[in-house]
């Protein structure tokens, strides 16, 4: 279905106005069914996003700075998202032993199985929104979209 139809537009959009709004759009649908996901495991998009990136780590602690820059939502309150992670079990957090004023941050076994029975959700969700376009497409589309938010 067409933006204009979705908005239920009825004056002329600017092509670039459409692209905005359709990316924006696509966000916000894909961002809806990811948060369903997420729901019934009490976490939030960004709570995951911390879990992913201390699994990356396999097994290192990452601090609070190399958290953030590895967030996809820089704006995070990333203290306060470890803080949440702390009390449901998922991760860990020490003081650094050659910088008593860094903390360390490690995912839990318990962390690890959370993100174990989430993988294949979350795998499937991507496929749902990837299932009309061929490995070509979705490749000349991550293009255009790194392109596009090169400003």
């Amino acid at each position: 279905m067409k933006i204009e139809e979705i908005i239920k537009s009825n004056s002329p959009i600017s092509i670039e106005k459409r692209t905005v709004l359709n990316i924006m759009f696509t966000q916000n649908v894909i961002a809806d069914a990811f948060n369903e996901i997420l729901k019934s495991f009490d976490l939030s998009v960004e709570q995951f996003n911390v879990l992913r990136i201390l699994r990356g780590q396999k097994g290192k602690p990452a601090n609070m700075c190399v958290i953030q820059e590895r967030m996809i939502a820089k704006t995070s309150n990333t203290t306060r998202l470890v803080d949440k992670l702390l009390l449901k079990g998922l991760v860990n957090r020490e003081v650094c032993e050659q910088n008593r004023r860094k903390m360390e941050i490690t995912i839990t076994e318990k962390g690890l199985k959370l993100l174990t029975e989430l993988d294949p959700k979350i795998e499937a969700h991507e496929k749902l929104f990837s299932f009309n376009l061929s490995p070509e497409e979705l490749e000349n589309l991550n293009n255009l979209l790194e392109k596009y938010r090169t400003i």
